[in-house]
């Protein structure tokens, strides 16, 4: 596997000077989140921070030829979806180009946009540092970042609220990972109320 070192030389090329930040600021948050939550890989949590947009700036048809080509359970909304076609590219170009063949790191970079229900904390940390990694500016960031650190769950539901109502306010389509995700963490919030 590729070192971070050799990793951010690759983005250094690949991508513009505000993506390749916006990258190592999700590596940073990434492992922060990873230790806050003993994480037992630290230095793996980084590295799917650094991958998870790696295909975020190529041609949309060569986004859509890697999304066509990927065996990663791809959606009929995200096929005809170009803002979640890098994921599953990035997915792909991970394993095929950089020979990354953890499959716990091609899914944090596969489900970073859409998310899904039974992620591993690994998925989940990459899912949240994308959301309020330091150059991160919406409304309720501040809000976002002080849920990252109470409760991964709690983070996750937060932000899959966050995001549904964002794509729905677009008009655009929501792929059924991202509702299964919703559906997913919200049962663990019943569960827990009913525990109280």
């Amino acid at each position: 596997m590729y070192s971070a070192e050799e990793i951010i030389d690759i983005l250094d090329i690949r991508l513009s000077k505000k993506r390749y930040q916006h990258s190592l600021n999700v590596a940073e948050e990434a492992g922060k989140l990873a230790e806050h939550y003993n994480y037992p890989d630290t230095e793996k949590a980084y590295i799917a921070g650094l991958l998870h947009d790696i295909c975020k700036e190529i041609p949309k048809e060569e986004q859509l030829a890697m999304v066509s080509a990927s065996d990663m359970d791809v959606t009929d909304v995200e096929l005809v979806t170009p803002p979640l076609f890098h994921a599953i590219a990035g997915a792909r170009y991970s394993e095929q180009v950089l020979n990354i063949d953890d499959e716990d790191i091609l899914n944090a970079i596969r489900y970073h946009t859409v998310g899904r229900a039974d992620m591993s904390r690994l998925e989940e940390i990459i899912y949240i540092a994308d959301l309020i990694s330091e150059d991160r500016n919406y409304k309720d960031v501040n809000k976002m970042r002080k849920y990252a650190y109470q409760s991964i769950e709690k983070a996750m539901l937060e932000a899959l609220k966050f995001s549904i109502t964002d794509v729905v306010g677009k008009g655009s389509m929501l792929p059924h990972h991202t509702i299964d995700a919703y559906n997913h963490y919200m049962n663990i919030k019943k569960k827990e109320k009913a525990v109280l």
